[in-house]
């Protein structure tokens, strides 16, 4: 009589929830910042010059961590390849909290004058700087632990992070729009959700204290010692395969951030009210998590790089319709708009976990995926906003999905190329 198999998502059931709640932590943080530069940063923190002034300065701050996040990649992947995944993993969510924490007890201008921005930019600094960690790391602990024929779906558990952590960030943001009035909102209330977050962070701190290496590092650890300078090796082995990985997460970002962020600050502008918006945002989430549900099991069954490339030629075509959708004037064509691109979004995010991965040997894959998704991650997403700004200043809202379209086609490129880069 033989014994009956253990399923493999039971059997690897903490890895997968340990790799889901970082990113899931990440995405709340990052979202939660991002509606509060859409909402009351600029005001907050900057003088009051011009209205656009504080939104371009509030999203620049927005920007900054991503800048931060390949530096934070390029630390944290040398000691994820040198000393391990595990105790790394723990190092970027603890600096990743805590940054995102301190922003909640932080003086406005009003208060403190120049200080106050200053402090608000080292902190931006810094949560960058632990997300630049994080995803890497949350990634390998599923992929590297996945039973054969499975890395794909395991790639695409710390992926739903991301679903979790806007839907946890969205949904607190329209409690508190129905809750407090805009004044006690700007006054205090934004504060909530950065008070929040260290919830999370000890949620998933409590995980992952809990869980041991991944099979493959501790194999490679055996095979040869780590190298000194993982980042050294991975340049001058790999500069190709860094390259390539980079265009491919490109789009992912791009869709998000307008979907969400650019979306949110000219949904005034639009005719819409912030509780309504917020609830369209919310409900148009569900389609993100299906989208990078459905990757995952599609990749299984024919490659990640194919889901990866449909994905990005259907960002390219998207592109072309996201501005006219956005700015219809009629809500549940909004809906439509951002649930499409939320979707597709899901076919592009879904497989960089498995596909990343890929490209690099296991001695320097920490490093190689962690800079890789992070300088992909400014191109798409410390820019997108910035950028759907200028270009919706200059022609209007329709113009916005140009972004996307240039964006798809540089994930598209970085598949195409990929293979002949391993």
């Amino acid at each position: 009589m033989t014994a009956q198999r253990t399923h493999p998502v039971r059997q690897h059931a903490r890895i997968l929830i340990a790799s889901l709640v970082g990113t899931g932590v990440e995405f709340y943080d990052f979202y939660i910042y991002a509606t509060a530069s859409a909402l009351v940063i600029g005001p907050l923190f900057f003088p009051a010059q011009s209205a656009t002034a504080q939104t371009l300065l509030a999203f620049m701050t927005f920007g900054l961590a991503f800048v931060a996040r390949p530096v934070g990649a390029i630390a944290f992947g040398h000691f994820g390849d040198r000393i391990g995944r595990k105790s790394t993993l723990v190092a970027s969510l603890m600096l990743m909290g805590a940054s995102t924490l301190l922003i909640a007890f932080l003086p406005t201008y009003a208060v403190a004058g120049p200080i106050a921005p200053a402090l608000l930019c080292i902190l931006r600094f810094g949560q960058g700087f632990g997300l630049g960690g994080e995803w890497g790391g949350a990634s390998l602990l599923a992929v590297e632990n996945a039973p054969q024929g499975w890395e794909a779906r395991f790639g695409a558990a710390p992926q739903l992070g991301a679903p979790i952590g806007f839907l946890f960030a969205n949904g607190l943001f329209l409690i508190l729009a129905y809750a407090l009035s805009p004044a006690a909102f700007t006054a205090w209330g934004w504060r909530i959700p950065f008070l929040a977050s260290s919830v999370l962070v000890l949620l998933g701190l409590w995980v992952r204290l809990k869980i041991g290496e991944t099979a493959a590092y501790r194999a490679a650890i055996e095979a040869a010692p780590p190298p000194r300078v993982p980042v050294g090796r991975l340049i001058a082995d790999h500069p190709g395969a860094v390259v390539a990985g980079m265009a491919g997460v490109v789009a992912c970002f791009a869709i998000f951030y307008l979907s969400t962020t650019f979306a949110l600050s000219f949904s005034g502008k639009l005719g819409y009210s912030r509780q309504s918006f917020l609830a369209v945002q919310l409900i148009a989430n569900f389609a993100l998590a299906a989208g990078i549900v459905v990757a995952g099991y599609w990749a299984d069954r024919s490659s990640v790089a194919r889901v990866l490339g449909t994905g990005a030629a259907l960002t390219m075509v998207f592109g072309l319709v996201f501005g006219s959708g956005l700015a219809s004037g009629a809500l549940p064509l909004v809906l439509l708009t951002l649930a499409v691109g939320l979707f597709v979004m899901g076919l592009t995010y879904g497989p960089l976990g498995a596909w990343l991965p890929t490209l690099f040997p296991t001695p320097v894959r920490y490093t190689g995926i962690s800079i890789a998704f992070n300088g992909g991650a400014i191109l798409g997403g410390a820019l997108a906003p910035f950028a759907a700004s200028s270009l919706a200043l200059a022609g209007g809202v329709a113009y916005v999905g140009l972004f996307l379209t240039v964006a798809g086609a540089v994930t598209l490129a970085g598949v195409r190329l990929a293979p002949r880069l391993r």
